[in-house]
């Protein structure tokens, strides 16, 4: 018998059988790859991995860059005033992501535009380097990491930081000693709000900041009572920070 389109005069045929139970096999197995690749890509460890990745990759190129150069040769003519702080803001918060050291950086912005342009360019990118970070091993580490935090004292400073967010990255912020992409870092994986971080960041890291930033400023006159007294606000929150963290060490086991 013939088939409706031999009888219309047509030339086209049926599939054969066995070509059609082919490609309905292989629409699932298709399907099924990729969304195994989907989630291999998007797994926590896959997305640790790329953060790490990352991080390498700003260290290195933080490296090959050399800002620290700067400091001899000073800010690019054709840059200045607001514009050239605001430039430095950003530079400054992309440096901090790749771990390079606040004080210098602090430092570059007094030595660069003064103890007022450069406190404002320093706390900017304080704030800007802290948020990227945040952001980054939020999105990235945190469902990976979290699952490790295991012991008495990892779990005592998670829990301080989840309950407490803002008391806590403030009392970091304003005593030095936690590095600061290890506070950034911790606090991503940690369950503190984005907002309580950031406003913690900003407060905790004034005096801080300032003190690096007028020392930088005024490394010119080092006998200076403004330096000096700069000199002092560095030292002292240090020394208190490091007493205030040994006491606070049994607390964190007991918890």
């Amino acid at each position: 018998m013939l088939d409706a389109t031999t009888r219309s005069g047509g030339t086209a045929t049926a599939p054969p059988p066995a070509a059609a139970t082919e490609l309905a096999l292989a629409a699932p197995v298709t399907v099924g790859l990729a969304a195994r690749c989907s989630r291999v890509l998007l797994s926590p460890w896959s997305r640790l991995s790329l953060l790490v990745a990352l991080l390498v990759a700003a260290g290195s190129t933080v490296l090959l860059l050399e800002p620290q150069r700067l400091l001899a040769d000073g800010w690019p003519p054709e840059l200045g005033g607001a514009a050239a702080a605001l430039v430095y803001a950003v530079a400054y918060g992309l440096c901090a992501v790749a771990f390079v050291p606040r004080p210098l950086l602090n430092l570059a912005a007094g030595a660069l535009f003064g103890s007022q342009l450069g406190l404002g360019a320093a706390l900017a990118g304080t704030v800007l380097g802290a948020g990227i970070a945040f952001t980054l091993g939020r999105v990235l580490g945190q469902s990976a990491l979290r699952p490790l935090l295991r012991g008495r004292l990892l779990q005592g400073a998670d829990g301080q930081l989840s309950r407490h967010g803002f008391r806590s990255m403030l009392a970091i912020r304003l005593f030095p000693g936690v590095p600061f992409a290890a506070a950034n870092y911790c606090a991503a994986v940690s369950r503190m709000g984005y907002l309580p971080f950031l406003l913690a960041t900003a407060l905790g890291s004034i005096p801080n900041t300032a003190a690096y930033v007028v020392a930088g400023a005024r490394a010119s006159t080092p006998t200076s009572p403004a330096f000096l007294i700069a000199m002092a606000a560095i030292a002292v929150p240090a020394l208190v920070g490091a007493a205030v963290a040994w006491r606070k060490r049994h607390h964190l086991r007991g918890r």
